[in-house]
C-alpha cells in the first residue's frame, strides 16, 4: 500500500485556504477518483471537505452495491470503524468536563471490580490505568485478545505506547457502569471467550454526541432508515461480504471502538465540532477540555507509526508538522476502509468514507494525497 500522504507533498504557502483552492481540489478529485476506484477494485466511496470550520464540498463516487449499481452519495452510510474511537473520546472528554470522571484518576476508583471483569485481577498495575491512558493507548492491553494471547498488561501504564481497541472497550464498560444499564440475560461470547452481556452504549453516544450535532444520518444501532441508502462492504476481488448488523452484544463489546455507522456530510459536522468549543453547553466541549483532548500525550515509537502519525493526542493520533499540528485517525474492518485529518488552527479537514477491503489503496494513494494536503499546513 502506498505511504499516507505527509508532509512536503505540496508547494502551496502555508497559509489561508482559499476558496479558489477549494476549487482546484475539487475539480483535481472528480478528474482523478474515478480512475482511482476502478484501479483499486473498490465500489465506492463518500468524501466531504472542510474549511474556515465550514463544510465546503461533498461528494460520492461509485456505488454502493457492486451487484446493484445503486450510486453512492454524500449521505450513505458506511461502517466508520476505528474512526469511531475520536466520537467516543469526545463523550469521555465531555463526562470529564463535567465532573463525572477525571482524566487521570485510576478507573477503578469508578468500578473496583473493573480488573476482576476484564481479568486482570492478578495483576496489580490494573489499578494504576486512567482514562487518559486509554484515550493515548498508554494502557499497556493489546488490540484485541486471541485465544493464544488473554488479556494482559504490556507495559506499565503510562510508560509506553500500544493501539488498544482492548483499552476502549475496557473505558467503555465504566462508562456503562456510570451512565449505562447492563442486560445480564442478553449476552455472548467473543475473543477468548469472553462473556459480553448487552448494555445501552449505542443509545448514551447517541444522545450525547451524534444527536446534538445533528449527525441525522448516524448511528450505532442499523435502523431501516439508516439501511434505506447503505453501502454494502465488498471484498479484495469486489464480491459483497454478507455482514449481519451489531448485535445488542455486539455494541457492547465494539461500540467504542468501531461501532459508528456515518456518513461523510453528518462526520464533517463532527470535524466542524473540533474547531469550536463553546462554553456553558450540555453536550458540547468548552475550550479547555477541547486543547486538551488535542495535546501531544505521547510519542509514537520510531517503528511504530501510525498514519504517519508521530505522536497521539486523545482520541486522535498527531502529525506534528512543521506549519501545525495535523490530527488524523483511520478505520478498517471487513468491507470498509475511511480515513480523517483535521487541522485544528487552520480549522480545516477532511473524511473518506470507503466500502471495499481495498479502500486503503484509494485513501493513501499519493496522487490523492497531494491533492488533500493542499487543505493542511506544511
Amino acid at each position: 500500500m502506498p505511504s499516507l500522504m505527509a508532509v512536503g507533498h505540496h508547494t502551496f504557502a502555508d497559509n489561508a485556504v482559499t476558496g479558489q483552492d477549494i476549487k482546484t481540489i475539487v475539480t483535481e478529485i472528480e478528474k482523478l477518483m474515478p480512475g482511482l476506484l476502478k484501479g483499486a477494485n473498490v465500489p465506492g466511496l463518500s468524501i466531504a471537505l472542510v474549511s474556515e470550520g465550514k463544510k465546503v464540498w461533498s461528494r460520492g463516487f461509485g456505488t454502493c452495491d457492486a451487484i446493484a449499481g445503486k450510486a453512492v452519495n454524500a449521505d450513505t452510510v458506511f461502517e466508520i470503524a476505528s474512526v469511531s474511537k475520536t466520537v467516543f473520546a469526545y463523550a469521555v472528554m465531555k463526562l470529564c468536563e463535567d465532573g463525572a470522571l477525571t482524566l487521570d484518576t485510576p478507573l477503578v476508583k469508578y468500578w473496583p471490580q473493573l480488573p476482576m471483569a476484564m481479568g486482570l485481577e492478578s495483576d496489580p498495575r490494573a489499578l494504576e490505568i486512567t482514562a487518559r491512558h486509554i484515550l493515548s493507548h498508554q494502557s499497556g492491553l493489546q488490540n484485541w485478545r486471541t485465544p493464544s494471547e488473554p488479556l494482559k498488561i504490556h507495559f506499565d501504564p503510562g510508560k509506553g505506547f500500544m493501539y488498544s481497541g482492548e483499552g476502549y472497550y475496557y473505558l467503555q464498560s465504566v462508562i456503562t457502569y456510570l451512565r449505562g444499564k447492563v442486560d445480564t440475560v442478553v449476552c455472548g461470547s467473543y475473543e477468548a471467550d469472553h462473556k459480553v452481556c448487552a448494555t445501552d452504549i449505542g443509545a448514551y453516544l447517541e444522545k450525547q454526541v451524534v444527536l446534538p450535532m445533528e449527525m441525522r444520518s448516524s448511528g450505532y444501532v442499523s435502523t431501516e432508515e439508516l439501511r434505506s441508502d447503505y453501502a454494502l462492504p465488498h471484498d479484495v476481488n469486489g464480491n459483497v461480504i454478507s455482514k449481519s448488523s451489531f448485535t445488542a452484544t455486539d455494541l457492547a463489546r465494539y461500540a467504542a471502538a468501531g461501532g459508528l455507522l456515518s456518513t461523510a456530510n453528518d462526520y464533517a459536522k463532527f470535524i466542524i465540532s473540533q474547531f469550536s468549543p463553546h462554553e456553558s453547553d450540555r453536550y458540547r466541549l468548552n475550550k479547555k477540555s477541547m486543547e486538551e483532548m488535542h495535546r501531544t500525550q505521547v510519542k509514537l515509537p520510531p517503528n511504530e507509526k501510525i498514519d504517519g502519525a508521530t505522536s497521539w493526542a486523545l482520541g486522535w493520533a498527531v502529525q506534528e508538522r512543521p506549519g501545525g499540528h495535523v490530527l488524523v485517525h483511520s478505520g478498517g474492518q471487513s468491507g470498509y476502509k475511511s480515513l480523517v485529518m483535521i487541522s485544528p488552527h487552520r480549522k480545516t479537514g477532511f473524511v473518506m468514507l470507503s466500502n471495499s477491503d481495498n479502500g486503503g489503496y484509494v485513501l493513501y494513494d499519493d496522487r490523492l494525497g497531494k491533492i488533500l494536503n493542499k487543505l493542511l499546513p506544511a
